[in-house]
């Protein structure tokens, strides 16, 4: 599970030439939500060791998030082969767990 958000961030292009199964995980590091929905992510990215987790500090004139349309923090996008095949904003765990399972 990725700890910290990657810096410099990946472009769109970067993300959409990605194979495989990939989770982008959009928040900031002081966002409590972001922060309390750890503990759930890291337990569920165990049983899924083949996802590629990518952390994204979102924000204000960050084109990331804007072209995946991220209003609320966090929000994971679950992509496979550079499709999104779920995105979901504050999710709970059976969110999560479907997420992976849909990019498997």
């Amino acid at each position: 599970m990725a700890t910290y958000y990657d810096e410099p961030q990946p472009t769109r292009d970067d993300i959409d030439q990605k194979k495989g199964a990939l989770l982008i995980e959009f928040g900031a590091h002081w966002c409590g939500y972001c922060q309390a929905m750890q503990p759930e992510l890291a337990a569920a990215l165990l049983q899924f060791t083949n996802v590629q987790h990518i952390k994204i500090e979102d924000g204000k004139g960050r084109p990331l998030g804007r072209s995946f349309r991220v209003k609320l923090w966090p929000t994971l996008v679950f992509m496979r082969d550079g499709e999104v095949r779920m995105q979901v904003a504050r999710p709970a765990r059976d969110q999560i767990d479907q997420g992976l399972a849909a990019i498997q």
